[in-house]
């Protein structure tokens, strides 16, 4: 990377923590000014103004996110246990991997009405989550890990639904004990697809 790319990607790094604890709207230039210590004219040089910023941290956090879920949803195992694996990394929302909780439920909830790009990045990354979560369990239906009963497509929806909620809930009322309790009744449903001996 050259120095400007550096630059540039500090830039990023820092205003992405600042905007998905204090928001879009509550987050001003001078905030990123004073976290990264750079000059107006610096910053500027790097973004057209606050909206080209906003849209590349968005970029970025979802990024984050995806990456964080797809690098879980690798690990080796069976469908039911990257499955697994991916409740076991949810069980947590008040240690989230980025400060200020789930980035995708933030800029879904804050974009709704004023952030329309914002808005349509997410959606997308919602939708590829899905998906994943989806070609996991068909996956694991092809492989008979799971009955055909499974509606793929249903539980993948249930599962990321659920633990967004969830997350949001837990944060509010600062205890991770209705996740752990969603989880656990998640994994308990997808093993009553489970098919002997898988």
């Amino acid at each position: 990377m050259t120095k400007a790319e550096r630059t540039k990607q500090f830039i990023l790094e820092t205003a992405a923590t600042i905007y998905n604890e204090k928001g879009f709207a509550g987050t001003g230039i001078d905030d990123i000014l004073a976290a990264t210590k750079l000059t107006k004219g610096c910053l500027y040089s790097h973004f057209e103004n606050k909206e080209d910023l906003t849209l590349q941290v968005a970029d970025l956090l979802l990024k984050k996110t995806c990456e964080g879920m797809r690098k879980v949803l690798d690990s080796p195992g069976t469908m039911k246990e990257k499955i697994f694996a991916y409740l076991d990394f949810c069980k947590y929302p008040l240690r989230p991997p980025i400060p200020g909780g789930c980035p995708t439920f933030n800029m879904a909830v804050e974009s709704d009405d004023n952030q329309p790009v914002v808005k349509l990045k997410v959606s997308e990354a919602l939708i590829k989550s899905q998906q994943l979560l989806t070609d996991l369990l068909e996956e694991g239906i092809r492989k008979k890990e799971f009955k055909p009963a499974l509606d793929a497509e249903a539980f993948a929806f249930k599962m990321l639904s659920a633990t967004e909620g969830a997350t949001v809930i837990c944060r509010s009322t600062n205890t991770n004990k209705p996740m752990q309790g969603l989880v656990r009744s998640l994994k308990e449903e997808l093993e009553s697809y489970s098919l002997p001996g898988k």
